[in-house]
């Protein structure tokens, strides 16, 4: 093991920052502002930010091969003009309740867009159970249910020989695999790889590195978890001087770096004072291992 370094690239206050994505082609990492609705672009060279607000609560945001973006946002999947800054919707969710939103999702190596939802808060950290289900927008633009009865659809990503799928729905604590058919896009045999440790706390967003091996943010937790997903065990631990971790994704000039989103939705003034750099992005250097590009959405 090198030795590792963790910086805070952008001491922002972000609310729920999420969804980080390597953009390999402008040099920018794309992510989003949950609960404050905005989709940023940051480039490390100029370190600048750009924004774009839209009109609801924006859980992911990807690539699309075309140019632009595809937003999972509301309970709506949208393509962004970024130039234009114009959201235009695809589809609606085929759902009756009004208290669900979008959150996590990530385009399969096929190019469809997977994304989940989960309930709003009736009062805070307060949610409705397995409100929320795991879709797939198809390069047709049609939509499909993959299941339901989830309580908040986290972390997704792919196997390297594309034959599995990783999950996390985070309140029940754990890693989930289940076989994947790239050509079909269907998805079974789910099982659980990793069970979280108390101190652990919850599984929110997660990558996959060259080696097969997942890094899995810990909202609340403060912690990437290294993960071997063959064996069921953790590899290694990385702290950081945050509890919000959100949500990982490596990039850089050679995809060595780990990008980190952070939170500071419903910290108080005491917990905001003990963590300065709550709500920022870090950069985690120094792994040893690398992410691989990621996908973009090819409707």
């Amino acid at each position: 093991m090198g030795s590792i370094k963790i910086e805070c690239v952008l001491k922002e206050k972000y609310s729920v920052g999420e969804s980080p994505t390597w953009e390999e082609k402008h040099g920018t990492l794309l992510y989003a502002d949950i609960t404050e609705q905005h989709v940023y672009r940051w480039h490390p060279d100029s370190n600048q930010v750009e924004k774009i607000h839209v009109d609801a609560p924006v859980g992911s945001v990807v690539p699309r091969s075309s140019g632009g973006y595809v937003l999972a946002i509301g309970k709506r999947f949208a393509f962004l003009d970024w130039e234009k800054k114009k959201v235009t919707d695809i589809a609606q969710i085929d759902n009756m309740k009004t208290n669900i939103r979008f959150n996590d999702g990530k385009v399969d190596p096929a190019g469809r867009f997977l994304a989940g939802t989960m309930a709003m808060e009736t009062q805070p950290g307060e949610f409705e159970r397995h409100q929320g289900a795991l879709y797939t927008l198809q390069t047709n633009r049609s939509v499909v249910k993959q299941f339901d009865q989830v309580d908040i659809s986290n972390g997704l990503d792919w196997s390297l020989d594309h034959k599995i799928f990783y999950y996390i729905d985070s309140l029940s604590f754990t890693v989930d695999a289940f076989d994947y058919d790239l050509q079909t896009g269907k998805i079974s045999n789910r099982r659980v790889v990793y069970k979280l440790e108390k101190e652990e706390a919850i599984p929110d967003g997660q990558c996959i590195d060259n080696e097969g091996k997942l890094w899995v943010a810990c909202y609340n937790g403060g912690r990437i978890l290294h993960i071997d997903p063959e064996t069921g065990k953790r590899i290694q631990t990385v702290k950081l001087p945050v509890s919000k971790t959100t949500s990982c994704c490596f990039g850089g000039k050679d995809y060595s770096d780990l990008y980190v989103t952070t939170a500071t939705k419903r910290m108080d003034e005491e917990s905001l004072q003990k963590e300065p750099l709550a709500g920022g992005i870090f950069k985690v250097t120094g792994l040893g291992v690398k992410g691989i590009p990621p996908y973009s959405y090819a409707g």
